[in-house]
């Protein structure tokens, strides 16, 4: 299912789709020097496309970006429970599970950190099996994410890609224990959740710092 230097292409995404903050120059040039590392060329090529763009921009500029393409879209939230459940018990009870996933990993979230947020998920994936299998049990999610960012020809668009080309196919993905026997639903449209910050946790020497709103 995965490619050589897999979780290596987890971390590096999960840096490029944090807020960029003060630290996001730094974050760019970490990921730049590891991109030799990742065996799969097509997510090498992507990362490094990716690279280039979201580094083209000041911060200003770069962070209203962020703000235009994930917080005030209505199908390009990070936060990937929500295409399945919108604000309902039902989003309750998968974040609890999500949730669960992490503990059993040894993974902490800081308190107010919603587990279903796409670069908390990427960067439990960089450092644990469980998360790759997390990841895949999502696979609607982020196509649509991805296809979502390419109809706004964003950057981004590239690095949802990355993640997808490791991946693999949606029929090779296998779920995690605690979700085996549960089916994967169908994905719908909804409002925009409430943006969150992600954790702050490393991966490969790649912090997250950034938020998911300034």
């Amino acid at each position: 299912m995965r490619s050589r230097g897999a979780e290596l292409v987890f971390g590096c995404a999960a840096a490029l789709l944090s807020y960029p903050d003060d630290t996001f120059a730094e974050d760019l040039e970490a990921v730049r020097t590891r991109l030799a590392a990742v065996g799969d060329r097509r997510a090498r090529t992507q990362l490094a496309m990716a690279c280039s763009r979201l580094g083209s921009a000041g911060p200003t500029a770069a962070a209203a970006r962020y703000v235009d393409t994930f917080d005030l879209a209505r199908r390009r939230t990070l936060h990937l429970t929500y295409y399945r459940h919108g604000d309902t018990r039902e989003r309750g009870a998968a974040l609890a599970e999500l949730a669960d996933a992490y503990r059993a990993a040894g993974v902490r979230l800081r308190p107010g950190e919603l587990p279903d947020f796409l670069p908390a998920m990427l960067e439990l994936a960089a450092v644990h099996r469980e998360g790759v299998a997390l990841l895949g049990e999502f696979r609607a999610e982020l196509d649509t994410l991805q296809h979502a960012l390419e109809r706004a020809e964003s950057p981004y668009a590239t690095v949802v890609g990355a993640v997808t080309a490791v991946l693999g196919t949606p029929s090779h993905v296998v779920l995690p224990r605690w979700r085996r026997s549960r089916p994967v639903r169908a994905v719908t449209a909804h409002g925009q959740p409430r943006p969150l910050a992600p954790p702050e946790v490393l991966a490969h020497g790649i912090t997250t710092r950034g938020g998911g709103a300034p």
